[in-house]
C-alpha cells in the first residue's frame, strides 16, 4: 500500500532495507547461534546515519520523529529482530534525555548517540518491578554535589555494551511512584558494573544483562528534569517508544510472510505447488492481511504522536499490542506452512517464531497494554456527557 511517505522517509526505509538484505540476513543464523553482539552491523548503521533518524538536527540527527524511527526499525526487523532490537534500544535510552533532559545534557549526549559513536540503554526493570514501574527498589541518595545509586536493574537490553544509560531510581521512598527520579549513568562510573549476559529463547544476538549499582557515585547534574519525575519520564518515554516495538513486529511478520510465500510456490505436493491448495492460500491470506493491518496501525499511531498530540497513551499501547500479537500468530503459521522444514534451523522461520515471543513481553506486557487502553477508554467515555443508552 502507498502510505504517502516523503522522499526522505522512503530513503530511510530503502537504506535500512539494503543493510538488512546485504549485511544482516546472510549472518542472522550465525548471530543467533553464537549470540555475539552485532557490533559490525551497528557500525554500518552508524555510518549510514540511521541512529539519528528521530533526533533533531541541532543534536546531529536527521530531524525525523517516531515514524522515521519505525520505518528503520521495521526494515531491520524484517531480517532479524535481534539486531533491530539492539538498534531500537539505543533510541529507548535516548528518549528520556530528548524528552526531559536540559540543554547541557542534550548537547553532551544526543550527538554521540545520533552518530552511533555510543549506544544507549534504558534501565527501569527490576526483579520485582517489570510492568509495575512503581515497584522500583534501586535508590539514589543526594550526597553533596553527587548522587549515590544502589540496587540492581534486570534484563536491560544493550546492558554492558552501551556507554550511556538512563536509569530510574527512588529518591524518596515515602512518596511511592512519585518518589522516583531519572538519571544518566555512564559506563565506567565508579560502583557501576554488569551481570552476566543472559541466555535467551530468542533475540540471542541482543545483549541482555543486569545493571549493578554498588555505591555508584554520579554528578548531581546527571539528574534528568527534577527529583520525583522518574515515573513520568518512564511513562512518556514508553508512549513514544512502543510504536517501535510494533514496527519490530511488522518487520518480523513481513519477513516470515516473504519466506512462507516463496516456499509455498516452490514446494510441490500431490503434483502441485502447495500455494495452489486453498488451505494454504487462506493461511497466507490471513498472514498478509494481519501484517498490513499492523503496519497501518503503527504508521498511523506514529504520525499521530509526531503531530504533538497530547492523548497518545492509548494509541501507543494499541500500536504495540496488536502488531506483536499478530507477529506471534504469523510466525507460528509460517512454521506450519513450511511443515517439517519450518521446525528445522536450516530455515529462519524457526528463529522467527522464537524471536516473536519477546515482543509480547518487553516494554510492558500485552496484558498491561490492554489495561492502558481500557483505562483510557474509561476516561474518554467519562468525559462524554451524552447518554448512549
Amino acid at each position: 500500500m502507498d502510505y504517502f511517505l516523503t522522499e526522505e522517509q522512503q530513503m530511510i526505509k530503502e537504506i535500512a532495507a539494503k543493510i538488512a538484505t546485504e549485511k544482516i540476513r546472510p549472518i542472522r543464523a550465525e548471530l543467533d547461534e553464537s549470540e555475539d553482539f552485532p557490533w559490525e552491523i551497528m557500525k554500518i548503521l552508524a555510518q549510514s546515519d540511521l541512529f539519528g533518524v528521530y533526533l533533531p538536527e541541532e543534536y546531529g540527527g536527521l530531524g525525523g520523529g517516531v515514524l522515521e524511527n519505525c520505518l528503520a526499525i521495521e526494515e531491520l526487523g524484517r531480517a532479524c529482530i535481534g539486531v533491530a532490537t539492539t538498534y531500537a534500544a539505543s533510541g529507548l535510552g535516548a528518549y528520556p534525555i530528548l524528552l526531559y533532559g536540559n540543554e547541557e545534557q542534550k548537547q553532551k549526549y544526543l550527538p554521540v548517540i545520533a552518530s552511533g559513536e555510543k549506544l544507549a540503554a534504558f534501565g527501569v526493570t527490576e526483579a520485582g518491578a517489570g510492568s509495575d514501574a512503581g515497584g522500583i527498589q534501586t535508590t539514589a541518595k543526594r550526597d553533596g554535589d553527587d548522587y549515590i545509586l544502589n540496587g540492581t536493574k534486570q534484563w536491560i537490553t544493550n546492558g554492558g555494551e552501551a556507554e550511556i544509560y538512563t536509569v530510574v531510581a527512588i529518591t524518596d521512598r515515602k512518596k511511592g511512584a512519585r518518589g522516583a527520579s531519572a538519571f544518566i549513568v555512564e559506563n565506567g562510573d565508579p560502583g557501576f558494573s554488569f551481570g552476566k549476559k543472559e541466555k535467551k529463547m530468542g533475540i540471542r544476538t541482543s545483549a541482555t544483562r543486569e545493571l549493578l549499582f554498588n555505591d555508584c557515585r554520579i554528578p548531581a547534574d546527571r539528574l534528568i528534569s527534577r527529583e520525583g519525575m522518574g515515573f513520568i519520564v518512564t511513562m512518556k518515554t514508553f508512549d513514544v517508544s512502543r510504536p517501535g516495538i510494533g514496527a519490530l513486529a511488522v518487520g518480523l511478520c513481513q519477513g516470515a510472510l516473504d519466506i512462507s510465500v516463496e516456499y509455498a510456490r516452490k514446494r510441490v505436493q500431490f503434483g502441485k505447488p502447495i500455494i495452489s491448495f486453498q488451505a494454504v492460500q487462506h493461511m497466507l491470506a490471513d498472514m498478509a492481511t494481519e501484517t498490513e493491518a499492523a503496519r497501518a496501525l503503527v504508521y498511523a499511531a506514529a504520525r499521530y504522536i509526531d503531530s504533538e498530540a497530547k492523548d497518545i497513551s492509548k494509541f501507543s499501547a494499541m500500536a504495540k499490542l496488536f502488531p506483536t500479537d499478530v507477529a506471534m500468530r504469523v510466525t507460528t503459521d509460517a512454521v506450519q506452512v513450511l511443515g517439517g522444514y519450518g521446525y528445522m534451523r536450516d530455515y529462519p522461520v524457526e528463529k522467527m517464531m522464537r524471536d516473536a515471543k519477546i515482543l509480547q513481553i518487553y516494554e510492558g506486557t500485552n496484558q498491561v497494554q490492554r489495561n492502558i487502553i481500557g483505562q483510557e477508554l474509561n476516561k474518554e467515555y467519562g468525559r462524554i456527557k451524552e447518554t448512549f443508552f
